[in-house]
C-alpha cells in the first residue's frame, strides 16, 4: 500500500484558506498540514488549532517568527536603502520568503513532498512563495489552486466558498467582504482591491479613516512634534531614545510612535511583477522612520562613490526583492556589498516627527566623515584643501567640453530635441 502525500499549506483560518484545505485534501486524497506564521499580523489565533484540525488538517503549526522576520529580513533590507518605484517599502514582498522558508523547512520535517498556498494568478505572492521554494527545495512540488481551472470552475465568487463551507460543515465566519483586502505584518499593512482599484478614489478622505489601522490622519496627529533619537552600528538600529532594543522591538517601538504621528502613508499604482500595473495603500510608520534615519547617518559616514555605488544598486535590489529573488545569487551578493558598505554607518540621529512629516533635527558619529575646519567657508586650519587646486581640477574636467564645441559647434548644444 501506497503511502498517503503529505501537504504543507499556509493556512490562516479564513474563508479562502479552509476551502483550500478542504479541497486540496480532497481533490489530492492527502495529509494535510497547516502553517500559520505570526509576523505580526496580530490576527486573533485562539482557535485557530482547532478549527484547522476540523477542516481536515492533521496538524497545525503556529509559528512566532517575528523576531527572525526583523532581524534577518527587514534589517537587511533597510540597509540597502530599498524602496520599489519610489515609494513602496516592500513590507508584503520581504514577508513571503520568510513565510516560504519556513513551510520548507516544516515539509521536511513532515516528510511532505509538496507546498500549497492561497496566493492568486494576478498577483506577485505566487511568483515569491513559489521561487523561494525554487532555491531552497527544487524537489518539493508547488500547488496553487487558484491557477487550477477545475478550482475557479468550482467556486467562481464568494457564495461558492461559502456554500461549499457550508455543505462540508467547515467552521468560518460568513461575514459581508470588506470593501478591499489587507494583508499586515511587522513592516506595514496594504490595502488593495475592492473600492481601491478606482484610482481617482481618495483613500485617505476622512471618509476612510477605519480603513487605516497603524496610524492616525496626519490631520488629527498631535500639534506638537516629537523628537526621536536613533541610535546606529554599522547600518543597524541597536536604540531608540537611549534605550538598547532587538530588531523586533525596534521595529514596534517605532511603528507606535510613527503611527500617532500619522507618518508612513503611501498610496501609489505600482507595476505588478507578472505585468500589470495595480493600486495599493501602505501604511509604513516605523519602516519610513528607520529607513529616513539611516540615510541620515549614512550622509554622514559613508564614502561619497561607496554610497552612489550603493545606491546605484538600489533599485535592482528593491526590484529583487519585490519579485521574490530573495535567496537569488545576485541578491546574496548585492547584500555582501551592502554589508561592506555599512562597516562605518555608526552614530546618532535625531528626526522630528510632526503631522505625518520626519525631519532630520541632528545627527553625529564618532566616524564622521564631514569635517567642518574643512568645509567651512573661514579660513581652513587644517590647510587640507588648496582653493587654488580647484582652477586645474575645473579645467581639466572641461576639456573634453571644450573639444565637443570646437568639433561640433557651440550652436547645436542649446537646441532642445522634440
Amino acid at each position: 500500500m501506497s503511502k498517503k502525500k503529505k501537504i504543507v499549506l499556509a493556512y490562516s483560518g479564513g474563508l479562502d484558506t479552509s476551502v483550500l484545505l478542504s479541497w486540496i485534501k480532497d481533490k489530492h486524497n492527502a495529509e494535510m498540514i497547516a502553517f500559520c506564521a505570526d509576523i505580526g499580523q496580530e490576527d486573533e489565533l485562539k482557535g485557530l488549532k482547532q478549527k484547522a484540525l476540523k477542516t481536515g488538517a492533521s496538524k497545525l503549526y503556529i509559528d512566532d517568527l517575528q523576531a527572525e522576520f526583523a532581524r534577518d529580513f527587514i534589517f537587511p533590507m533597510m540597509q540597502a536603502g530599498a524602496i520599489y518605484e519610489g515609494q513602496y517599502y516592500l513590507g508584503t514582498s520581504i514577508a513571503r520568503p520568510l513565510i516560504a522558508k519556513r513551510m520548507v523547512e516544516i515539509a521536511r520535517k513532515e516528510g511532505a513532498t509538496a507546498i500549497a498556498h492561497g496566493a492568486t494568478g494576478k498577483g506577485n505572492d505566487q511568483v515569491r512563495f513559489e521561487l523561494t521554494c525554487a532555491a531552497l527545495a527544487p524537489d518539493l512540488e508547488i500547488i496553487a489552486p487558484w491557477r487550477d481551472d477545475s478550482f475557479r470552475s468550482d467556486f467562481p465568487g464568494r457564495a461558492e466558498m461559502i456554500a461549499y463551507c457550508s455543505k462540508n460543515k467547515i467552521p468560518v465566519e460568513a461575514s459581508a467582504k470588506k470593501p478591499y483586502s489587507s494583508d499586515r505584518n511587522l513592516l506595514h499593512i496594504s490595502y488593495e482591491a475592492g473600492i481601491l482599484e478606482d484610482p481617482w478614489m481618495d483613500a485617505f478622505a476622512p471618509a476612510n479613516k477605519a480603513m487605516f489601522k497603524l496610524s492616525v490622519s496626519p490631520e488629527d496627529a498631535p500639534n506638537k512634534a516629537e523628537y526621536v533619537e536613533l541610535e546606529f552600528r554599522q547600518g543597524d538600529c541597536v536604540a531608540v531614545n537611549g534605550k538598547k532594543l532587538s530588531p523586533l522591538e525596534v521595529m514596534r517601538t517605532l511603528n507606535k510612535i510613527g503611527g500617532r504621528h500619522g507618518v508612513g502613508r503611501v498610496d501609489m499604482v505600482e507595476n505588478r511583477f507578472v505585468g500589470m500595473k495595480s493600486r495599493g495603500v501602505y501604511e509604513t510608520p516605523g519602516g519610513t522612520i528607520l529607513h529616513f534615519a539611516h540615510r541620515q547617518i549614512e550622509s554622514l559616514t559613508m564614502d561619497r562613490e561607496v554610497m552612489h555605488l550603493r545606491d546605484s544598486l538600489v533599485p535592482r535590489y528593491a526590484t529583487l526583492v519585490y519579485n521574490g529573488f530573495w535567496y537569488a545569487p545576485e541578491r546574496l551578493a548585492l547584500q555582501a556589498l551592502i554589508t561592506e558598505s555599512q562597516r562605518n554607518v555608526t552614530g546618532t540621529v535625531r528626526v522630528k516627527l510632526y503631522k505625518g512629516g520626519v525631519y532630520v533635527a541632528g545627527r553625529k558619529s564618532p566616524r564622521s566623515l564631514y569635517n567642518p575646519h574643512i568645509a567651512t567657508m573661514e579660513a581652513d586650519p587644517t590647510k587640507a584643501y588648496n582653493q587654488n587646486d580647484a582652477t586645474g581640477f575645473i579645467r581639466l574636467n572641461g576639456l573634453r567640453l571644450r573639444v565637443n564645441s570646437k568639433v561640433n559647434g557651440v550652436q547645436n548644444l542649446s537646441k532642445t530635441a522634440r
